[in-house]
């Protein structure tokens, strides 16, 4: 589905790939800094600068269609403190740094509906869309399945016996499973699990944080 071309649409795609992506990454950069590797400081990801961080075509089709991705944050899982729970720690930082953004951005709309505060209504749009999109992206990266950072939570809480079966097929396998939920549904005429998780968590989560 595209974009609607309206200006709040606009300037809210414009601030996840300035802001929400970079963030995204960078939070991912630090926590393994923070653990012990320094690969993505070497490779000059441990910034906030939205260039080290954007993927060309993902950023393209985040204009587009609101769907799209920025470069994954290279580390090491060998140098981290704390072994797979790094790697967890490492995985959760992107998230989290979602919820975060989200938090900030809701202050100024409740502020703003608080006080009747007299403002232009993209203003209050651009806010309601920004905290929405970082909450998906949030919800959406902690689905339990590679490539997304919710398959490394998952790894980190099974079992060690448990997760040395089950991730060499996962991370096989679970791109081409998070696709099929992504796109099957659509195709045979079905509801989307997806869709069911995201209407169960997201919607009372931005409810929560804009006091809607």
């Amino acid at each position: 589905m595209l974009r609607d071309p309206s200006p709040e649409s606009i300037i809210a795609a414009a601030l996840i790939l300035l802001v929400a992506l970079p963030f995204h990454e960078f939070s991912h950069a630090l926590a393994a800094y923070r653990l012990g590797d320094g690969t993505a400081k070497l490779l000059g990801r441990l910034t906030l600068n939205p260039l080290a961080h954007l993927d060309p075509i993902g950023a393209i089709l985040i204009l587009l269609v609101w769907f799209g991705w920025a470069k994954p944050t290279p580390y090491n899982p060998y140098n981290l403190r704390g072994g797979h729970y790094g790697e967890a720690i490492v995985s959760v930082a992107g998230p989290l740094s979602n919820l975060v953004l989200a938090a900030a951005a809701a202050l100024p709309f409740r502020y703003i509906l608080a006080t009747d505060m007299d403002v232009p209504f993209v203003v209050l749009q651009t806010l309601h869309l920004f905290v929405l999109i970082n909450v998906l992206l949030a919800a959406f990266n902690l689905i339990p399945l590679p490539p997304l950072d919710g398959s490394k939570v998952l790894y980190a809480i099974l079992d060690r016996e448990t997760a040395i079966r089950v991730r060499p097929a996962l991370d096989q396998y679970g791109p081409l499973i998070l696709l099929a939920l992504i796109f099957l549904p659509g195709v045979v005429g079905l509801p989307s699990p997806l869709a069911i998780v995201f209407e169960v968590v997201i919607d009372p989560i931005t409810s929560i944080l804009l006091g809607l």
